[in-house]
Formats: structure tokens, C-alpha cells, sequence
């Protein structure tokens, strides 16, 4: 099919205003890309005109084909480290933890040029799919230094077949239903076109109890990881916002003896438990300079990376009706699976 009439058919998905909003994006697919997402299922999306239903999940065009890309090109290590979750989970925070402690026999947790302090976590965890192999790139990744750090808000179900067979770590956070709808609709919100209206709250929380948002349903994605930490707790380990936020010690701890890296009994007394949970903090990260401006990720500005970080703020937004849908198919979803949550603070 001529690449001008795939592009038209494509483009006739949208409403004109639509149409306006997304062209530019939509001019930028491959032709292969265009012409796989007029086979696809689609409904309405959050930021952008359209998700589509890729292998079982909801994402948006310019996703689908750097999915493509990443799970054709990428080879990893076994040393790798990726970084999973689904979107406004407590991605940002998990980067820079484990960038921290990846790291801190290079660069001195209390330094003044710590990475942490001038780079934007998602400049220092690549994502695969918004930065590696955005924008028909196939990046060079084999000068990297070991351990590579990268992530994903891809489910489990879809990485490449060679991360699943490799020896790589996995580390996955999630966040109660509750509070990452309130932060994906906030968030949204914040990103969508001058000219395109704001996303109503029932209207979008109609949606995400559907599975329709970017990498969901949020329960398959969920439970894609969940049963995968069970089966091989030693390279995949499920983490949950809530908890961490409780006790970030605890947490940093385990996640450095899960990479293989333990605190030393003298680091441990030294406090740089203490101080890595310190730079990573949220105050500590919304304050500083290189979070306030610029865009680590195509089209995010990173201030709006960085809300409020609360557990339970869902209670000043959702009615006692939404809160009972909710209540009701998490529990139709999740129950029974073990994986529950604290969704007050």
C-alpha cells in the first residue's frame, strides 16, 4: 500500500481537530507502523487522540513503534538492570534509588556533582521506549559500561523473548489503583494539546476501570510481573510504592541485595543508607534545578514529573461511588493473587 494512502487511512481515524493534534506524530511512523495500526482495536486516548490495543496492552502510535524497534534490535547482558512499571507508579523515584546505589562506589552519595544532582533520573535509566528507541532510532548500546541501567513500562508478557531468557534483574514497582489513576489524570491533563479539551474526571475514570490506559490494564500488568517474582524471585523483584514510601530503608536495602550489591556492615554505619534515600527524596528532587526545566523525555516537561508523592491523596478527588467501582474490580482482579495495598497513609 503507497505510504501517502496508508498515512490518509490512518489520519481518517480522527475527528479533524484530532487529526491536528496527532498528524505530526502519525507523519513520523513507518510505513510498516501505519499500516499495523489500522488492524488494531483503538478507543479514546489520554494524551494523545487514540490508544490502540497492542498484544494485550494500551499505548499510543509512536510506542507501538518503538516497541517494534526495541524488541527486534536489543541484546541484553546478563549484568543488565531494567527497571519496569506502569505509568505514575513511582518510576522516577525507582530510578534514581537504583541509580544511587548502582553507583555509589563511582560517585560519592554526599559529592556535589552526584549525577543525581544535575540529571534527571530518566536521563541516567533510559527508557527503551521514549528515548533508546524513539524516533525510528536503533541505538549502539554495546559501549556501554556494566551494569547497564534501562526501563520499561512494557508488561512482562511482551519484553523480547531475550530478556526473558537472560540473566538480567528486573525490578518492578507498582502503586495502588487509586492514587495512580489521580497522578495518570493529573498528569495528563498537564501534557494534552493547547487546543484539545481537559480530560474530565468520570470520563477518564471510565476508561482506566475499562483497561483503557497507556500499558494497562493496570491489573494484567500487574499481575504479568507478579507471578514472574514468584517463579524466579533471584531476577525479578515486585515492589510497591506504598511500602517503600513506609519504610525506604528497609527497601533500599533489599534492592541492593537483589542487584548484588549489599550495604557493608561499614556503609550501613557510615549512614549512606540514610543518604542515598536523602538525595533520591521527593522535596530533594522537586527542588532541584535540572528537574524544574528542560525535557529528559520527548514532549514531558520534567517539573511535571514531580506532584506530590502522597499515599492516599485519590481521597480528594474520588466520589464514594468511584471509590466502591474501584474497590470492587480491584478485587475481582487482584484478589486472591496476594498482592494487596495500603492506599491510605
Amino acid at each position: 500500500m503507497p505510504a501517502s494512502t496508508t498515512t490518509s487511512m490512518v489520519l481518517n481515524h480522527f475527528s479533524k481537530n484530532q487529526a491536528n493534534d496527532n498528524g505530526d506524530d502519525l507523519e513520523r511512523l513507518t510505513d510498516e507502523c501505519k499500516e499495523l495500526l489500522l488492524s488494531l482495536p483503538r478507543e479514546k486516548g489520554w494524551r494523545t487522540a487514540c490508544l490502540y490495543k497492542y498484544k494485550g496492552f494500551w499505548c499510543q502510535p509512536k510506542e507501538i513503534q518503538a516497541i517494534i524497534s526495541f524488541q527486534k534490535h536489543f541484546q541484553p547482558r546478563d549484568t543488565d538492570v531494567i527497571l519496569t512499571s506502569i505509568p505514575k507508579s513511582g518510576t522516577t523515584w525507582l530510578k534514581a534509588l537504583s541509580f544511587a546505589i548502582m553507583n555509589r562506589k563511582k560517585f560519592a552519595i554526599s559529592s556535589n556533582d552526584h549525577p543525581l544532582l544535575v540529571s534527571n533520573p530518566h536521563d541516567l535509566a533510559p527508557f527503551f521506549e521514549y528515548k533508546l528507541y524513539a524516533d525510528k532510532q536503533v541505538p549502539d548500546l554495546s559501549e556501554l559500561p556494566d551494569p547497564r541501567l534501562f526501563a520499561t513500562h512494557i508488561p512482562f508478557a511482551s519484553l523480547p523473548d531475550s530478556i526473558k531468557k537472560s540473566s538480567c534483574r528486573i525490578i518492578y514497582i507498582c502503586r495502588n489503583p487509586f492514587d495512580t489513576f489521580i497522578s495518570s489524570w493529573t498528569f495528563s491533563n498537564k501534557l494534552r494539546s493547547e487546543t484539545a479539551p481537559p480530560l474530565l474526571l468520570e470520563e477518564t475514570f471510565k476508561l482506566f476501570c475499562e483497561g483503557v490506559v497507556g500499558f494497562g490494564p493496570f491489573w494484567d500488568h500487574m499481575l504479568g510481573y507478579w507471578k514472574e517474582s514468584l517463579e524466579r524471585q533471584d531476577k525479578v523483584l515486585f515492589l510497591k510504592y506504598e511500602d517503600m514510601k513506609a519504610d525506604v530503608t528497609f527497601y533500599l536495602k533489599k534492592i541492593a541485595k537483589f542487584l548484588g550489591c549489599p550495604f557493608s556492615m561499614e556503609e550501613e554505619k557510615e549512614g549512606v543508607v540514610e543518604k542515598i534515600a536523602s538525595l533520591c527524596s521527593f522535596e530533594k528532587m522537586k527542588n532541584l534545578e535540572v528537574n524544574k526545566s528542560g525535557r529528559s523525555i520527548t514532549n514531558f516537561e520534567n517539573k511535571h514529573l514531580f506532584r506530590k508523592a502522597e499515599v492516599g491523596d485519590w481521597v480528594n478527588y474520588l466520589s464514594p461511588s468511584m471509590v466502591m467501582q474501584l474497590s470492587q474490580l480491584t478485587e475481582e482482579k487482584l484478589g486472591g493473587s496476594g498482592i494487596e495495598f495500603k492506599v491510605f497513609p
